[in-house]
């Protein structure tokens, strides 16, 4: 075990694999000379040269464009993104293009590229910067979603979605890339996809998130112990596909759920696992479903995120609610 955090956990990662398979190339806006604008590519092209870490016009759509070529002509495209927020104007080449590519070929080819997007507030970025909209993505078919919380998983999911033959999206949390940190494994580590992580045991109250808010959430749950509540925490891991077993197994247990999620309340994937929730451990409710969100605005402007992203106190706000209903 070696301690790091998230951005160490990328950067090691992306080495790794580069020296496995000789076919792994990164692209993206300053990933080769300046090492990406967090230094997850920090001296990557000097080790593999700029035919395999090369750095892109500032075009979303080319970007991703590249990244389909790429992949179409046999190697192995990882994209850096510098925000997620940026990425809504590559959304025809990803949604209609890249999610597609397999299907529309019957197979003939596929699309090995993972799309690595930092998103979320906390750290007082400019507008579209922040934007958490990881629901528009998780409706296309064809294409995968994952949304570490911890180094260890990011890069146990980060290998394992360079080695998958099909489209991946990373969500990193911007927030997490350095303030986050914790033993990652040694050598060869992967994460299957669709199997989320019990962060926290608990009896009464299931608390579910992914990403960034399951820290908060954690923070949530400790607060909570403090008032005699019993908090348990699911960290999905993955979003596409979606751990439904252990969503029902853990509702089932505490007969309790709230979902939280960064971004905008209405449409956001909350809703999807409020959804799931419903469908499968319907008969173990003992109160409502519950979601805790952003509001339903623009993401704001920096002086103002504290107020927008979901805090402990939010959630503590509904964990009472829902234990007392």
């Amino acid at each position: 075990m070696t301690g790091m955090n998230m951005v160490e956990a990328v950067r090691s990662t992306l080495e790794a694999e580069m020296r496995r398979d000789e076919r792994v190339v990164l692209l993206g806006e300053d990933v080769g000379k300046s090492g990406g604008v967090f230094r997850a590519t920090d001296r990557l092209q000097t080790e593999f040269g700029a035919d395999r870490v090369f750095d892109m016009p500032t075009s979303e759509a080319g970007i991703i464009g590249a990244a389909v070529g790429l992949a179409g002509s046999g190697l192995v495209p990882v994209v850096e993104m510098q925000f997620l927020g940026f990425t809504q104007q590559g959304f025809h080449q990803l949604g209609n293009q890249l999610a597609r590519m397999r299907y529309r070929t019957n197979g003939a080819l596929t699309m090995p590229v993972t799309i690595r997007a930092p998103f979320g507030g906390g750290v007082r970025t400019p507008e579209l910067h922040s934007d958490a909209f990881e629901a528009l993505f998780a409706h296309n078919p064809g294409m995968r979603l994952v949304a570490p919380a911890t180094a260890a998983d990011m890069k146990g999911l980060l290998a394992t979605a360079i080695r998958d033959p099909d489209p991946i999206f990373v969500l990193e949390p911007l927030r997490g890339y350095r303030l986050v940190r914790d033993d990652v494994p040694d050598g060869d580590h992967l994460v299957p996809f669709g199997k989320a992580r019990i962060a926290r045991e608990g009896t009464d109250v299931t608390v579910i998130a992914w990403s960034a808010m399951v820290q908060v959430a954690m923070e949530a749950a400790a607060a909570a112990a403090e008032q005699g509540i019993d908090v348990q925490v699911i960290d999905l891991r993955s979003l596409v596909p979606l751990d439904c077993d252990t969503i029902r197994e853990a509702v089932a247990r505490t007969g309790r759920a709230i979902v939280v999620q960064e971004a905008p309340y209405t449409g956001g994937f909350a809703g999807e696992v409020a959804a799931t929730v419903a469908e499968e451990a319907f008969l173990h409710l003992e109160a409502p479903v519950t979601r805790v969100g952003g509001y339903d605005i623009p993401f704001p402007m920096p002086q103002l995120e504290d107020h927008y992203i979901p805090d402990a106190r939010r959630i503590l706000r509904v964990i009472r609610a829902a234990v007392h209903f």
